[in-house]
């Protein structure tokens, strides 16, 4: 067995999951009170507008870690040009199966898909209302106006994201029916030499505690910096 995929890149997708679960959860039921330890409350809503900014600084960190991460959670060893990824759904039309250690040339470009998505739906949040009790933390910067076109734009984002969700889930039952578990080794983090390429050399994994600055960096920018903006644009 090999290891692949390190435990911060694990947890980030695992947790993103959850996340977003939780966030279209939030967002389609609507303004209601949520139950909290010690007889208090939260308003769905300011759940949602906390867990996007969550969702934002996970985001960020995930952009850094593609950058200065493990080799596999590197962009610049999954993320192909087009005529890689055109060549790869060739072979397996054909009925080969290529072999990669982390991400095909396709599931690069899912990846790519899903944070870009992830970064305008987070960042449209910031700006965003619903109109009756809840505001993003910048919607107050850029007007009424412009705030609820943002806020359209939020909507059709989730939209394109649950459609992307949709086209992943299968993808990995596809896969799964080929007889590749992609979901076993996001969950332990290896797997059987044989499923990597011959003669590949085992992936790079760098410490953990890379990532933990990463991700303070990450929270900080976004948990200090947004607050900071909007003291600054919005008064």
């Amino acid at each position: 067995m090999v290891k692949v995929w390190d435990l911060p890149t694990r947890l980030f997708h695992w947790i993103l999951v959850l996340l977003f679960a939780v966030l279209w959860l939030s967002g389609t039921v609507g303004g209601i009170d949520l139950p909290l330890p010690g007889g208090k409350t939260i308003m769905n809503t300011d759940l949602h507008m906390l867990l996007g900014q969550v969702v934002l600084a996970m985001v960020l960190y995930r952009v850094l870690w593609g950058l200065l991460g493990s080799s596999t959670a590197r962009f610049s060893s999954f993320v192909r040009g087009p005529a890689a990824v055109i060549a790869y759904l060739k072979a397996v039309r054909s009925g080969q199966h290529p072999l990669f250690a982390g991400h095909n040339p396709a599931g690069a470009l899912m990846i790519l898909a899903v944070l870009s998505l992830l970064l305008l739906q987070a960042g449209t949040g910031l700006f965003s209302n619903d109109d009756i009790l809840s505001e993003g933390p910048l919607a107050a910067t850029v007007g009424k106006d412009l705030s609820d076109t943002l806020t359209g734009f939020h909507g059709l984002i989730a939209d394109g994201l649950i459609a992307l969700v949709i086209v992943h889930v299968c993808a990995v039952v596809v896969y799964r029916l080929k007889g590749e578990n992609l979901v076993k080794p996001m969950v332990t983090g290896y797997k059987d030499r044989a499923s990597l390429p011959p003669g590949e050399p085992a992936p790079r994994m760098v410490s953990p505690l890379l990532a933990l600055v990463l991700l303070a960096v990450s929270v900080g920018a976004v948990f200090w910096g947004v607050p900071l903006l909007a003291a600054h644009f919005g008064g």
